[in-house]
């Protein structure tokens, strides 16, 4: 185990705490709760959760570090302090990687290709996108002929809430912090309970690179009656931002209709991959891979519904199951771990209900369905098994509700206005892929396709300049280049007569 790996093994066996006004801070009431290891079921850390005066303490924290150095400086000047923050999370790689993966139960060879390396990306990029944010002028006549001009400014919305998923912890959690801080803005960040680790030290790397105190703040706990609802309903919070599961999507939006306050939900998905005759196999077969089980399936733009033309079914169905079936379940510092266990015993269980509510509703198991024997060091860990179902009717549970597991129900469909009604069917809007190598029926299908983001022969390729976020109940609003930082800034229009 390298220095860095070490200190962050040592760290995650402690304790995690508040981050607040450039501090680490003990609950102000002194309660804890355990943050577990998913591979084993043992205890990473402590972590101190939030109480109601703590969360107040850090929105207070912000709103005075509006007024202070931060709220004083050119774009310039806060994006040089942005890249600092990215090489610092570089600078302490290892230790991020080790705290992620021991928060998340992931694989190395994943986390450090996406999650590390796109969270540090993050801040470099929206520092350097806010230097281009355009605005707009207007000359106007007046009655008395001199005339008037209009004139755009953008101002910071404020203090900003950060509500981030389990899921892509670093990454998910910089991809708001970003744009917000470069932008003006102060934020206070609520990690997940399940995966507050990487978040909280990031704090040191804020303070390290120059970040005035009061900017970046971090409470941990939990949603209902403790942090999360305590800092959504705060008055000083100006705007909220959320990724996570539909359900609390929607309380929270109630919430921030309380005062007015603009939202920014990523919500929950059932995706659909649509993979006609044409396509490359081969291409199709390991995109499709990737996009059912990457991260154990827990990964918001993730496919559960694989609609397949008839005339490849059988073959795709095949090949899919094989290759999955090949995967192999272990640490998540082996190189050669496939895929890690789920992030926790109620997520498990969770999905466990779906892997038995598809056989009660007939499903076929081409693979999978429970749970895999593991050696007796991992058995208490929250591991299931890759799974393929098929058969299954159009409006049966599994094929309609959002499972967020390692699994996915294959249909065969006979026409591409059938394969599109298909994808359309879901209350869902935020992903897809279509698989086919006929470039008009790309451009003809994808845009009749109900989502945010479609990929075409690929899956999980972002820019980050281009918009990303859901339809229907996968989400309001738009992030990624300047969609992102239109919302995280005030427009004001100053009318000049000449």
């Amino acid at each position: 185990m390298t220095n860095p790996e070490r200190r962050a093994e040592e760290a995650v066996t402690l304790e995690v705490k508040n981050f607040i006004n450039g501090e680490y801070r003990t609950s102000s009431t002194g309660k804890l709760f355990d943050n577990i290891y998913p591979c084993t079921g043992e205890r990473n850390s402590t972590v101190h959760e939030a109480s109601q005066e703590d969360v107040h303490a850090a929105v207070q924290a912000a709103r005075d570090a509006l007024s202070g150095p931060w709220g004083r400086m050119t774009d310039a000047e806060r994006g040089e302090i942005l890249h600092k923050v990215a090489d610092g999370i570089d600078a302490r790689f290892e230790e991020f990687l080790a705290a992620e993966c021991r928060d998340t139960g992931k694989p190395y060879n994943i986390a450090s290709h996406i999650d590390i390396p796109r969270g540090a990306a993050n801040f470099r990029v929206f520092a350097d996108a806010v230097k281009n944010m355009s605005t707009e002028a207007f000359q106007m006549a007046t009655p008395d002929g001199k005339g008037a001009f209009n004139v755009a400014v953008r101002k910071p919305k404020g203090v900003i809430a950060v509500i981030s998923p389990w899921n892509l912890p670093l990454l998910l959690m910089t991809w708001k912090v970003g744009p917000a801080l470069a932008c003006g803005n102060t934020v206070v960040v609520k990690p997940s309970e399940e995966t507050p680790t990487t978040t909280t030290l990031l704090g040191e790397v804020m303070n390290e690179a120059g970040v005035p105190p009061g900017v970046f703040n971090v409470v941990n706990g939990f949603g209902p009656d403790s942090a999360g609802a305590f800092l959504t309903e705060h008055p000083g919070v100006d705007a909220i931002t959320f990724t996570g599961e539909t359900r609390t999507g929607e309380i929270i939006t109630q919430t921030a209709a309380k005062g007015l306050r603009d939202v920014s939900m990523e919500c929950g998905g059932k995706n659909p991959a649509l993979v006609f005759a044409d396509c490359d196999m081969d291409k199709a077969i390991e995109g499709t891979l990737r996009s059912v089980f990457a991260n154990c399936g827990q990964v918001c733009l993730g496919t559960e519904r694989v609609y397949v033309e008839r005339s490849i079914f059988e073959e795709f169905v095949q090949r899919l199951a094989e290759a999955a079936g090949n995967y192999k379940l272990g640490l998540p510092e082996d190189k050669s771990t496939d895929m890690g266990p789920l992030v926790s015993h109620e997520h498990q269980q969770k999905v466990l209900s779906y892997y038995r509510l598809a056989e009660e509703e007939g499903a076929s198991i081409v693979l999978g369905g429970g749970v895999p024997d593991m050696p007796e060091a991992l058995a208490g860990g929250a591991w299931v098994e890759p799974t393929i179902w098929t058969g299954l009717a159009d409006d049966a549970r599994v094929v309609k509700e959002e499972i967020f597991g390692p699994c996915c129900h294959i249909r065969p469909f006979d026409t591409e206005e059938e394969a599109i009604a298909l994808a359309n069917d879901t209350p869902y809007g935020l992903a897809a892929a279509v698989w086919t190598e006929n470039m008009s029926r790309a451009l003809r299908v994808s845009p009749q396709i109900d989502c945010g983001i479609c990929w075409v022969n690929s899956w999980f390729l972002r820019d980050l300049r281009t918009a990303f976020g859901g339809a229907k109940e996968s989400g309001m609003g738009r992030e990624g280049g300047e969609h992102s930082l239109e919302f995280y800034t005030e427009l004001q229009n100053v009318c000049i007569k000449i």
